[in-house]
């Protein structure tokens, strides 16, 4: 396991969310911008890398009914979540009423995101992960604060939230490895799984980022970079040999 890894995803979430603490103006636009770059990224990287890579294996019949659990796994997240992984901010106007539904279903989320990572050997996920769960943690420190919680168990939760993504790495790792006896013949479906919940999540935040079908330039301009930094690590690689 990279440690630098393990230190990125848990880092680029907690101050993403710490964040809500230290930004006194509206920073809206630019975390749909950054939601804009991270959706196109992670889609582009599962069409390139994550999709082929599942397919090479000696299940790849079942694969395609993995994909389609993990979509509708993320559907059914979603009715928990209330989008907070897309970076929504609903009101909620309880005091010190915990969102357990939010919380639980981001966290399995942000486990099932990090699992990928086992088989990122060019570093093409890593990124693209990180920078999603920045907007996905601040919207759930946004729906803490608006509930008056204290900053210690804002702070609390967002350690949570941010340790989720390292230990599905971990998970990941011993199940591709062997570590965890006689799992290893399931990475592939486990990865099915994710690539589902990946399709989802980032076609639901390019279709979010548009009005009315438009777009504008500087989101299109988010979306191009995400897919071209994509395209020059899957060629770097050499995935066209």
């Amino acid at each position: 396991m990279e440690i630098w890894k393990f230190l990125v995803l848990f880092f680029c979430a907690f101050f993403g969310g710490v964040a809500i603490f230290l930004v006194k103006s509206d920073k809206s636009q630019l975390l749909k911008l950054i939601l804009s770059f991270s959706g196109a990224y992670l889609f582009a990287i599962t069409v390139l890398h994550l999709i082929p890579d599942a397919y090479s294996g000696i299940d790849k019949a079942e694969i395609g009914i993995f994909i389609l659990i993990g979509f509708l796994l993320q559907i059914f997240l979603e009715q928990f979540s209330e989008g907070v992984e897309h970076g929504h901010i609903h009101k909620h106007h309880d005091s010190h009423v915990f969102p357990l539904g939010i919380m639980i279903s981001l966290c399995l989320h942000g486990f099932l995101e990090g699992m990928p990572l086992a088989k990122d050997q060019n570093n093409e996920l890593i990124f693209g992960i990180s920078l999603h769960h920045i907007p996905a943690a601040f919207a759930l420190a946004s729906i803490l604060v608006q509930n008056k919680f204290k900053a210690k168990s804002v702070t609390f939760y967002i350690s949570i939230f941010a340790i989720m993504a390292p230990l599905g790495y971990y998970f990941s790792i011993s199940l591709s490895n062997g570590g965890i006896n006689g799992m290893e013949p399931y990475f592939n479906k486990v990865m099915g799984i994710v690539i589902g919940i990946f399709l989802h999540i980032s076609t639901t935040i390019l279709f979010e980022s548009s009005s009315d079908h438009k777009i504008n330039l500087r989101k299109m301009l988010a979306v191009l970079t995400g897919i071209g930094i994509a395209l020059i690590g899957f060629f770097a690689a050499g995935h066209t040999h």
